[in-house]
């Protein structure tokens, strides 16, 4: 695959992602897919979905992971309903991660997106070895479909997420690098948090964001389009051909109910990467 190809998070029938139409219009290559509704998740669906890709020249690089009664509301609202932490959906959710692993397989996909939740901070208490074990049965899960996990970032410290890969043991277990989340939870400097985690980095979002005026960790930070923030994407882009990193740079811009101008901005995402891109690789 090219180096750093664009790529934007998409979704069918639900989720914050855009339309397929969209993606074609701006003439983005490869998606992010936030994963259909069970009820779309069929052999027949993937198949027609397949030729839609291939007939739009539209690959998908990641299915993420998303379930009902998730809510990023605030922050203590995704800490209660997002991920695999809450112990109420968490078995429930397990069994459903294995079923879109099965149908991402379908769609030839490699790699799996998630995210985890807010992982218990006592690595001895049962909470937390109970969520280690349930992300080793994923990845068992995913390995026999040839996939890997990517552990979306921003609602832990990166440290923290270092030691939960280190505990869980799995070969297939890497990280989904999104620079605004770190920005929005109130979590660290992004630079320095993509420094710390380069090894494991196998997917990025290009998303920016503004640090709260409140208090970190308890009030939302605010998204802004990717290059007005306090991400800096240039450096951004640079610190990741310093780790290595030659995958997508997947868009993300979470304004569904602005369609109009979530495309625009996307827009004006890809021609900032494109600048940067040739600036940093010298093409």
């Amino acid at each position: 695959m090219e180096h750093w190809l664009i790529g934007v998070f998409a979704s069918i029938d639900a989720g914050l992602g855009v339309k397929l139409e969209v993606v074609r219009d701006l003439g983005i290559k490869t998606i992010q897919l936030h994963t259909p509704h069970k009820k779309k998740r069929t052999p027949e669906n993937a198949a027609a979905f397949k030729k839609q890709l291939s007939d739009y020249g539209i690959t998908i690089t990641t299915v993420f992971l998303g379930f009902e009664g998730e809510s990023y509301e605030t922050i203590e609202i995704t800490a209660k309903t997002v991920g695999f932490v809450p112990p109420s959906t968490r078995s429930a959710r397990l069994t459903e991660a294995f079923e879109i692993s099965d149908f991402a397989k379908l769609l030839d996909v490699t790699a799996i997106g998630s995210h985890i939740g807010f992982i218990p901070h006592d690595r001895n208490s049962s909470d937390y070895k109970e969520v280690v074990e349930t992300i080793r049965r994923l990845c068992d899960h995913l390995l026999k479909n040839g996939q890997t996990l990517h552990l979306e970032t921003g609602q832990e410290s990166v440290d923290s997420l270092l030691a939960f890969i280190n505990d869980v043991q799995r070969d297939n277990l890497f990280i989904n690098f999104d620079p605004a989340n770190l920005i929005l939870y109130g979590i660290g400097n992004p630079i320095g948090a993509l420094k710390t985690v380069g090894r494991y980095v196998r997917g990025v979002h290009c998303k920016d964001a503004l640090a709260t005026t409140g208090k970190p960790g308890v009030d939302w930070g605010r998204e802004v389009p990717f290059g007005t923030g306090q991400v800096n994407a240039e450096l951004f882009l640079q610190t990741l051909h310093e780790i290595g990193y030659h995958g997508a740079l997947t868009i993300e811009r979470e304004i569904p109910e602005e369609p109009q101008r979530q495309k625009e901005e996307i827009g004006q995402a890809v021609q900032l990467i494109s600048q940067l891109k040739t600036k940093i690789l010298n093409i």
